[in-house]
């Protein structure tokens, strides 16, 4: 398919359902239909102990440590600390929340905001926008904070596309922190919005990213200021390659469907807004089995292709958590397993995921939401990263400093004498 095929999809001006639409308005349009469905998943989340994806239901024990891994850490609170420093009292209460909170635990990837918690950037003046970004700048590696811009950019394109810049803007986004910010003590903080969100929880010296979801609708701009953005080039072009290169016997494992589309796939395993993607929005505690072609069965260099493709989705973090992901990675790798769906042509969508018990990425073409594509194209993308077993948002991190650290366990142990 040509690069610009996405064009074909493009409604009529005027013709968009979100055409002109502001969040607010949007929301009151779509709540009728949506609100309770919302309500239902956002109350079984909450009523739900947090526990991370699995694979059969139960945790998989001893697979993360504490450990020094040279993250920036310093850099993130200088640059936080400037943007409280901007803040009103107001955005103060609305961005910055308890450790413990459950706001990060709601993302979700829709154009409709749920939410009345963090900083909205695009109601703030550049200024503050700009001291809100530098917090992610800090957090991540070069490569990931320009992907973050060009998927910002790429919604913004969408919404010219359809005439919605208030509702589909490069600026429709928000951030809001979690804990106090400190050098030492566990915190973080999220950005969410269309087609990105990124969490990250910083303690100490480490860093972890996940879950993060980065999406593009469509995922290359043809036209204007950002003509030549485009995102996912590498993890299409490598996943097709990794798939193309197995063997036949392989292939029979890993392949598991032809096709994406929703009603000829058996039940259960399409995900509806979510595509094929089980780790979508609250799906936080899924159980998603391992299926496919396992790391053991695979020939050395294709082994070091599957390190090649997992290295796209964790090129965000900075170096020194980066290459401690990629060890985590490596070392598991005869137990990470790689499945299929769709077609291995030039034109046709697909989907796969890599999963190991560290790891969980999925990639897969969707159907048209704003653009009116029937069925999954090229050009409309959505990707999740995930750490299993109880690490999503840092938990296991998080778990392992309150049993460890000195003060949280003299905390501990004198509310067990009162006991």
């Amino acid at each position: 398919m040509a690069k610009s095929d996405f064009r074909k999809f493009v409604p009529e001006m005027g013709k968009a359902f979100h055409f002109g639409l502001t969040h607010k308005q949007f929301y009151d349009a779509v709540i009728p239909a949506r609100g309770e469905n919302e309500r239902t998943g956002v109350a079984k989340l909450l009523s739900t102990p947090f526990k991370g994806v699995t694979t059969d239901g139960n945790i998989v024990p001893g697979l993360f440590e504490l450990k020094p891994e040279a993250a920036p850490t310093r850099a993130i609170l200088d640059a936080v600390l400037a943007l409280l420093t901007q803040l009103n009292p107001e955005q103060k209460k609305k961005v910055f929340l308890p450790l413990d909170s459950r706001q990060r635990q709601l993302w979700q990837n829709s154009i409709v905001r749920y939410e009345d918690f963090g900083l909205r950037l695009d109601e703030v003046p550049s200024i503050l926008k700009e001291t809100a970004m530098a917090v992610v700048r800090a957090s991540l590696s070069a490569a990931g904070y320009e992907k973050t811009r060009n998927l910002m950019k790429l919604n913004g394109f969408l919404g010219d596309l359809v005439g919605a810049p208030k509702l589909l803007g490069e600026w429709c986004y928000q951030l809001h922190v979690f804990g106090e910010p400190s050098a030492t003590e566990p915190w973080g903080w999220q950005l969410s919005g269309h087609h990105l969100i990124i969490t990250c929880f910083i303690l100490g010296e480490q860093i972890t990213l996940t879950p993060t979801f980065m999406g593009a609708e469509p995922r290359r701009v043809d036209e204007g200021r950002y003509a030549g953005t485009v995102v996912f080039e590498d993890e299409e072009f490598l996943g097709l390659q990794f798939a193309r290169n197995l063997s036949a016997e392989q292939k029979q494992k890993a392949v598991f469907s032809e096709t994406l589309i929703a009603d000829q796939l058996p039940p259960g395993r399409h995900q509806g807004n979510d595509g094929m993607s089980f780790g979508g929005r609250y799906k936080d505690n899924a159980v998603v089995p391992y299926e496919g072609v396992s790391g053991a069965e695979l020939r050395p260099q294709q082994r070091q292709a599957l390190l090649d493709l997992t290295r796209c989705y964790l090129s965000a973090l900075p170096a020194g958590p980066f290459a401690a992901r990629m060890d985590e990675v490596e070392r598991h790798l005869l137990k990470t397993h790689f499945c299929w769906a769709g077609g291995m042509g030039e034109d046709n969508g697909f989907y796969y995921r890599i999963q190991s018990p560290v790891v969980m990425i999925e990639f897969d073409h969707h159907k048209g939401v704003v653009l009116n594509n029937p069925t999954p194209e090229k050009f409309h993308v959505h990707t999740i990263v995930r750490t299993p077993n109880g690490n999503d948002y840092g938990m296991d991190l998080l778990r392992l400093h309150y049993e460890t650290a000195p003060h949280h366990k003299v905390a501990h142990q004198h509310h067990r004498d009162k006991l």
